[in-house]
């Protein structure tokens, strides 16, 4: 009698060990998907993004390209705050569309500087046309 009490009790502890392993094994998982989703910080995509966003202020994207000189700097700073929040996956896309907004700031900048360049030049030939036509007209006395 002592022996099966021994048997049953030994079965139920070695269910109880087996049942407390498996919720550990649950709970580790778990753990372990959960930091997967949450991933890492999108440091790179970071850089990038304040590289570009820098290099739309130099080339002249707040007085060229304003509208999307502030929707550029709008998503960076949204990105920022995902950031401290550590809503990794949130930062990395603002931080994408931030980068895209820069890029197109700077490349309208570029543009419009070079379309008021070859206004300057058109106008620059315009007046050497005039001082030459002046030049050859006969003076009348």
């Amino acid at each position: 009698m002592e022996l099966t009490t021994m048997n049953i009790s030994t079965a139920k502890t070695t269910f109880n060990g087996l049942r407390g392993l498996k919720l550990a094994a649950l709970a580790l998982g778990t753990s372990f998907l959960l930091a997967g989703c949450a991933g890492k910080p999108p440091s790179e995509q970071y850089a990038v993004t304040q590289s570009a966003v820098n290099a739309a202020v130099t080339a002249g994207g707040t007085e060229y390209a304003a509208v999307e000189m502030k929707s550029a700097q709008d998503k960076f700073k949204q990105a920022e705050l995902a950031m401290q929040e550590k809503k990794y996956d949130e930062a990395r896309r603002y931080a994408e569309q931030a980068e895209w907004d820069a890029r197109v700031a700077e490349r309208k900048a570029q543009a419009a500087k070079a379309q008021k360049a070859v206004q300057d030049a058109r106008q620059g030939v315009n007046e050497l046309r005039e001082e030459g036509m002046r030049q050859v007209q006969p003076v009348s006395q």
